[in-house]
């Protein structure tokens, strides 16, 4: 593969988004890497700006609840990934001096870093040479270097072994040719409607010259999202991130009409560690279960409790967990997060997306180094 094609296209058409830019930090590059699995550019710009307006270092999210990082989290998708950030956030501050680390190996230590958000933080944020393969890239490497329609299903050393093969020699060169790979996949050499005319590599894509075939493998399930269990938990956590303090349960109730769903849905929130539940009935995001005080220091009467309780199963659900869950209930019945701090759980336990293989939803926000600018300019000259 000609190397100077894709980078020189990569200097002219990659897009100006913030986290590619010399000034963003690690942690910046940290966050969009998180925020970018399986939620477009479009969605994530504006709520990463508030967030590293909010917590420009690991530390100040770290001190900040869980439930406030949720809320803060919005309608993303996969809430999860916000959780595992604070308690990344909470390892960093403590054990890497407040700065996000820059080897493979001691990223993926980090609760929730697989193995691709490490080397694209690794490559992106430190300018190291190594693989970074999502489905984007995958896609390309098929059509240009293999002369297939599509990747295929996906094979983490098969996939790995194919873009080192192609990397550049130089590491700088190297960094900067992974983020052009993604950017080309995620503009040029799309899943549908390819826009082959504007590619810089057309001449040699091997795909091209095979006269396009069309992928004969099997075919990838579309997932639905109306009337999903992630729907309805959707539906739960955004009550509570709009609701000034706890809530009783009949507003859940109304949210979702299969009473069987939706209570299996909020058993799974509290499971979680999402959701919980004080021992008045009433439920809230983790850390948010403090009654607020009125300005003459009385405590607000509280809403009376619901007649429509958890159901069994998910009362059951609130006995302690193991250590590795997120979920714990203290004596006094409250579930909670122990000590409003970070559960050590499994690094590799990140909900959908799972970030442990390399073929995970492709985002396309990529990342220049320093020295290879990507302000546009106009003709005139300014940026």
């Amino acid at each position: 593969m000609n190397h100077e094609l894709l980078l020189g296209w990569w200097d002219t058409a990659a897009r100006d988004l913030p986290w590619r830019r010399p000034d963003c930090t690690a942690w910046g590059v940290l966050i969009s890497e998180i925020m970018l699995q399986q939620t477009p550019v479009s969605r994530v710009e504006p709520i990463w700006h508030e967030w590293l307006a909010r917590w420009p270092v690991p530390s100040a999210m770290a001190a900040s609840s869980q439930g406030e990082v949720l809320r803060m989290w919005g309608k993303l998708g996969y809430p999860r990934r916000a959780m595992r950030l604070h308690e990344a956030a909470t390892v960093i501050a403590r054990d890497h001096g407040d700065v996000v680390p820059s080897d493979v190996e001691t990223l993926e230590s980090l609760p929730g870093i697989g193995s691709y958000t490490a080397r694209a933080v690794a490559t992106f944020a430190y300018g190291q040479k190594c693989a970074v393969v999502d489905t984007n890239v995958r896609r390309v490497v098929a059509r240009a270097v293999h002369g297939a329609g599509d990747a295929g299903p996906p094979s983490t050393k098969r996939d790995l072994r194919d873009v080192e093969a192609i990397l550049p020699e130089d590491q700088h060169d190297a960094a900067v040719f992974s983020a052009a790979l993604m950017e080309l996949g995620a503009l040029i050499c799309t899943a549908k409607n390819q826009k082959c005319a504007d590619c810089p590599l057309f001449a040699e894509c091997a795909w091209q010259l095979n006269g396009r075939p069309a992928y004969a493998g099997p075919e990838k399930k579309v997932q639905k999202f109306a009337g999903t269990d992630r729907q309805v938990r959707g539906k739960l956590l955004d009550v509570l991130r709009g609701a000034p303090g706890p809530v009783p349960k009949v507003q859940l109730d109304v949210v979702w009409n299969d009473v069987t769903q939706r209570e299996k849905c909020l058993v799974s929130l509290l499971s979680d560690g999402l959701v919980e539940q004080s021992d008045d009935g009433l439920f809230h995001l983790p850390g948010e279960g403090i009654v607020q005080q009125s300005n003459d220091g009385r405590a607000p009467a509280s809403p009376e409790p619901t007649a429509s309780p958890v159901p069994t199963a998910a009362r059951s659900s609130l006995a302690p967990l193991p250590s590795d869950r997120i979920v714990q209930q203290s004596d006094d019945g409250l579930s909670r997060l122990p000590a409003e701090g970070i559960v050590q759980q499994p690094h590799d336990a990140l909900s959908p997306p799972p970030d442990r293989g390399i073929d995970q939803q492709s985002h396309d926000g990529l990342f220049p180094l320093p020295d290879r600018r990507i302000v546009q300019q106009s003709n005139k000259g300014t940026a």
